[in-house]
């Protein structure tokens, strides 16, 4: 046994270690970013509709409560949310295909 190879799997078992929790870590989050693909799809037709519009209207004439959560009718909120799910989506096709070329 030489200090050299006792370091070598010391720093093995400390990548082991962090890439483990890494992957549970984004397991989990993919989990919760698969479940909300229904909600980001209702989001996607709602934003920009006939409905979106007469609500966006109501709301700029002061016809909603004014204590109802209304950042969906923002002109940002949905936009962000959806690109960033698109950048994502990119994001993710980008690491399965390099990953891919690898096996």
């Amino acid at each position: 046994m030489n200090m050299e190879q006792i370091e070598r799997i010391s720093q093995m078992e400390c990548n082991l270690s962090r890439a483990s929790q890494a992957v549970m870590r984004l397991s989990a989050a993919l989990d919760d970013y698969v479940e909300a693909q229904d909600a980001i799809r209702q989001l996607s037709e709602y934003y920009g509709s006939d409905e979106w519009k007469q609500d966006y209207a109501d709301d700029d004439g002061g016809l909603l409560p004014k204590d109802l959560k209304r950042g969906v009718l923002s002109e940002d909120a949905v936009w962000n949310l959806l690109s960033d799910c698109g950048e994502l989506n990119a994001r993710l096709k980008d690491i399965a295909d390099n990953n891919n070329e690898d096996v």
